[in-house]
């Protein structure tokens, strides 16, 4: 029997928040990037690497039917996710009102900010949210080796760069392999 949409859906199917979950390459680049910036004396605050479809999916959809007004009877099922979008009464009817109320709940608790995709970086295993403090006026190594300080966060997208850990602007915390 399905579970009806709401809060407690967020805790299943978790995000890693271990870089060594990324893809090869990129949990390398990742783990040289983090590692410069802690020998430099910043603090690195990891919060989500390699997310699982099922959540991707869940937080989708939490989104669409929250924020674009998306009806939850034309949501597609997932393998391995028995969710009840619609909050149908015992007249199988859909009560819209309390899918979108639940799907809001949703949001909130995933902490989602702008609409998430089904398939991302993410879900790729390519890309890291991550918090960097204190590294202004640090002297930071580079990739190549060569020791730079840091004094604007735009200094900081570029050290990223080098590393291959590539800063999106418009996302605080999300940094990829590419920039999206």
């Amino acid at each position: 029997m399905s579970t009806v949409s709401g809060t407690t859906w967020v805790q299943q199917f978790p995000t890693s928040t271990s870089v060594a979950d990324l893809s090869a390459d990129f949990s390398a680049a990742v783990s040289r990037f983090i590692a410069a910036l802690r020998d430099a004396g910043a603090q690195v605050s990891i919060a989500a690497t390699l997310r699982p479809p099922e959540r991707a999916y869940l937080m989708h959809y939490a989104w669409r039917i929250a924020q674009e007004q998306l009806d939850p009877a034309t949501v597609p099922a997932m393998d391995g996710v028995d969710i009840d979008w619609t909050h149908r009464n015992a007249q199988g009817q859909t009560q819209l009102q309390q899918a979108r109320q639940a799907a809001a709940q949703m949001v909130t608790g995933y902490g989602i900010v702008y609409r998430p995709a089904l398939t991302s970086r993410h879900t790729e295993g390519r890309a890291i949210d991550m918090n960097i403090t204190q590294y202004l006026n640090k002297s930071v190594a580079t990739a190549a080796g060569q020791a730079q300080t840091l004094t604007t966060a735009a200094q900081l997208h570029a050290l990223g760069a080098g590393y291959g850990v590539h800063k999106l602007a418009s996302d605080p915390p999300h940094w990829s392999d590419d920039g999206h």
